[in-house]
């Protein structure tokens, strides 16, 4: 049995060694597992609860997506995605909102901390606090939701979000279920064993803190001349080092082996000086490291091989939220005025045929193909002048997308006049060549 596990992952900055160690390799070696279907999202919408500066925003989301495949995320394998290139994500949130009682948001660890803290201050009790801190956790609930994940891996911290989007997700489904789940109740994954490491100066690596150890920023020189900043006790070389009590020594552990851990803490015993043993440690790290880093290098000098991973990523996961989201607007009401009158979908086939349409949306022209019940089966990217979307749109009805389009990674582009005007996954492009031969033949 597949279990899905889904991941996100803030773009608000540039990841480290703590990071690495702590989240990004347990997460791909969770999936790399066969019975896990593996979602990562970059959750880019979040970052703006608490961060308000465009260009920081913008870089993160490069930097972090060109980390984790770095570091071994199979595009091939997991579905990776950014959550703003999920518009049902947002539309979900909507809904749950409007089914999320306030007195649960009110119980909100971060909420509650910001009230408290507002207190001890003397000021009002919401000063400084908005809406996306507020309502956090039902977006949270919608980035799960809106894929059923079976398990999402947290912190203990995140204990109480996870237990909120199932309380959401069960109010939903009775409200509007008529005996039909639409969503899974996700299920919290806490591992106790993921490594924390220690920063320069012993304390829990943080940014906060200013005692991190960078991943990739620098290069190897910038690698050097962090870890030889931390902080050691006085023992001279010589001198026998107790390695439980050593920043040095668990830094070392967390990715050694073994073997070589049982080395290092008999050398340190022996009395190895500091200055060697950071040096082992530096070329312990830096053989793993550096094959990454020659891979993160080469995503950043070409953004666009990290876009087209993402875009293909998105492309796959829409096709799974855009026929959840389907139901679930059926399920609140907001069907079309044939399926309300009563006739539903069968009906509307039966007196309305597949067709394109065209639309204008903030001063581009796009067109989309509709199935005959009405549900969206292409979606066009943005032209500039009308009549390069209506020639496009023409070209597609007349030749048919196979003769228009090429399949990279399991991802279809279609272009007309050099224009990639729109990509589908190979189902989806099934669907679509079917229908136009289908009114083709009508036309006939």
């Amino acid at each position: 049995m597949t279990t899905r596990v889904l991941t996100g992952i803030t773009t608000t900055g540039t990841p480290h060694l703590g990071n690495y160690a702590g989240a990004i390799r347990p997460a791909i070696e969770l999936s790399r597992q066969p019975d896990v279907d593996a979602f990562f999202f970059m959750a880019d919408y979040h970052a703006l609860i608490k961060c308000e500066d465009p260009e920081r925003v913008a870089r993160s989301r490069l930097e972090i997506a060109a980390t984790w495949i770095a570091a071994g995320l199979n595009p091939e394998k997991v579905t990776f995605y950014r959550q703003s290139d999920i518009p049902e994500t947002t539309e979900l949130c909507w809904m749950l909102s409007c089914v999320t009682p306030k007195g649960l948001m009110n119980r909100a660890h971060a909420y509650k901390a910001s009230v408290d803290q507002n207190t001890e201050k003397g000021e009002e009790p919401d000063d400084g606090v908005t809406m996306g801190l507020f309502s956090y956790p039902v977006l949270m609930a919608a980035d799960i939701l809106i894929f059923n994940a079976n398990k999402v891996p947290v912190g203990r911290d995140q204990i109480q979000h996870l237990e909120m989007a199932r309380d959401i997700a069960q109010r939903f489904n009775n409200l509007y279920g008529n005996g039909e789940a639409f969503f899974v109740l996700p299920d919290a994954l806490v591992d106790d064993d993921v490594a924390t490491l220690p920063g320069l100066d012993g304390r829990k690596m943080s940014k906060s803190y200013d005692n991190t150890i960078p991943l990739f920023e620098g290069g190897a020189k910038a690698l050097r001349q962090a870890i030889m900043r931390i902080v050691t006790d006085s023992r001279e070389p010589g001198e026998p080092k107790d390695p439980d009590s050593s920043h040095v020594f668990a830094l070392y552990r967390a990715f050694a082996t073994p073997e070589q851990t049982g080395k290092f803490r008999g050398a340190l015993e022996d009395g190895l000086g500091w200055g060697e043993a950071k040096t082992q440690l530096y070329e312990l790290l830096e053989s793993i490291i550096a094959p990454m880093r020659e891979k993160y290098n080469q995503l950043m000098a070409d953004p666009s091989q990290i876009e087209a991973i993402l875009q293909a990523g998105a492309l796959k996961a829409r096709k799974q939220s855009g026929d959840l989201m389907t139901r679930l607007r059926r399920a609140v009401g907001l069907r079309s005025p044939a399926a309300s009158a009563g006739g539903g979908k069968k009906e509307k086939a039966k007196n309305r045929s597949a067709r394109f349409v065209s639309f204008r949306e903030d001063g581009k022209f796009h067109f989309r193909l509709l199935s005959a019940e009405g549900d969206e089966l292409l979606l066009s990217e943005a032209f500039d002048h009308p009549k390069d979307a209506g020639q496009a749109m023409t070209a597609l009805k007349q030749q048919g997308p196979q003769a228009m389009g090429q399949c990279h990674q399991g991802v279809w582009h279609l272009a007309w006049q050099g224009h990639v005007f729109c990509r589908l996954s190979d189902e989806q492009m099934n669907a679509v060549a079917l229908v136009i031969d289908q009114l083709n033949q009508e036309a006939d």
